[in-house]
């Protein structure tokens, strides 16, 4: 094992108002809230979602391939640099930019999608 997942986010014009579909939807509480994410939990505290703002937004359309989903994986690790060369051994690649020595890193997995490694200090840290 790598790590586990942390959240599910999704890129958004407005976090609070798409947290507030997503509220009700999946009966989650909103535990984080501000202009630029809110964050959403489950009862058990491990189910959450993230919106995250994201200017110049462009909605996906289904089928259309020049705008697809916008989502990304947050995986809780305990070790960045540790979990970084197992998942560049998988086929990962780091994205310029993200190689920060703690809080979070940003990979693209082997098709391109984006998720990132974060730990604990990335997480208090607002990152």
């Amino acid at each position: 094992m790598i790590g586990r997942l942390f959240s599910l986010v999704i890129d958004c014009p407005a976090p609070s108002e798409l947290a507030g579909f997503y509220e009700s939807l999946l009966s989650l509480a909103r535990v984080e809230d501000t202009a630029d994410y809110v964050v959403l939990r489950g009862p058990s505290g491990t189910e959450t979602v993230t919106f995250q703002r994201v200017d110049g937004f462009r909605p996906p359309r289904w089928t259309d391939r020049d705008r697809p989903g916008l989502m990304h994986v947050d995986v809780m690790v305990d070790d960045l640099d540790v979990a970084e060369a197992k998942v560049l051994a998988l086929g990962a690649t780091l994205l310029e930019g993200s190689d920060k020595p703690i809080g979070y890193r940003v990979y693209a997995d082997p098709v391109g999608h984006p998720f990132c490694l974060v730990t604990r200090e990335g997480v208090t840290a607002g990152v």
